[in-house]
């Protein structure tokens, strides 16, 4: 399957059945074609986006003792994987002159978005709330239409939300468990193992790609568009060993904890 077609058959089908559908072996990247940037993904209705305050907030932690407030968190979190997936199919289309061996770690990681959105989508359905019942915001996606180089995506998304979601996961993993939800709390530690490599693969390409000039902190700060910012890449919670399983320099990683 081209590259192309995969970022198309994420982007243009409505459906979130065919969204989800994995990548076709053997792939290739014969036909990248012209950069194109789309404006915003096909959803179906109840999935389109609305407007930050329309969405519902993330329940708070104490509540999710009641199934119907984990179900809501689960279908926040679906959204968001699901906008990430977008979001590099996005990068597959604007940016076909990347590096094939980029291209093709990139479809490795969104084979793990749609496998995460899958995994949130089920749980919610299995605690009484289809995907789609609420509305869902597009701030992620709103964020790609920001990223004019392949170093403004690789800050924005794997380096700070992919980044801090190194200390969400174990957060929710703990609410979770706290309220007696152990199918939940296992969603959250298996994606936190995919994203201590959806951040590995981030911070590899943002040292490839960086000026030479520059320190790997300083390229970060530099792609960043506000308001997204350093601090938006940790949790309340640091956690150093997942960031230091991600390749991440002590640098780094002592920069960002000193945002704290």
């Amino acid at each position: 399957m081209e590259l192309r077609d995969f970022a198309d058959q994420v982007l243009l089908n409505s459906e979130i059945s065919a969204k989800l559908i994995p990548i076709i072996e053997p792939v290739t990247d014969d036909n990248p074609g012209s950069a194109e940037r789309i404006q915003v993904p096909a959803r179906a209705e109840a999935l389109k986006f609305c407007g930050r305050r329309e969405a519902p907030p993330m329940p708070h932690p104490e509540s999710f003792g009641d199934p119907a407030k984990r179900a809501i968190a689960h279908h926040i979190m679906a959204n968001h994987e699901l906008q990430a997936l977008e979001v590099m199919a996005f990068v597959l289309r604007a940016f076909p002159d990347a590096s094939p061996e980029f291209r093709r770690g990139l479809a490795g990681v969104m084979a793990d978005e749609q496998r995460h959105t899958r995994m949130h989508i089920l749980r919610a359905a299995d605690l009484g709330l289809e995907f789609g019942a609420y509305k869902v915001n597009g701030y992620f996606w709103l964020k790609s239409q920001e990223f004019t180089s392949l170093l403004d995506y690789l800050a924005g998304l794997p380096l700070t939300f992919e980044g801090g979601n190194l200390d969400h996961t174990l957060e929710f993993e703990q609410w979770f468990e706290a309220a007696g939800d152990g199918k939940s709390a296992g969603i959250m530690r298996a994606i936190h193992r995919d994203e201590i490599e959806h951040v590995a693969f981030g911070w590899h390409w943002l040292r490839a790609l960086k000026p030479a000039d520059r320190t790997e902190w300083e390229t970060y700060e530099a792609h960043l568009h506000w308001p997204l910012r350093p601090e938006k890449a940790r949790g309340k919670t640091f956690h150093h060993e997942p960031r230091r399983a991600a390749g991440l320099s002590d640098e780094f990683i002592e920069r960002l904890e000193g945002l704290g």
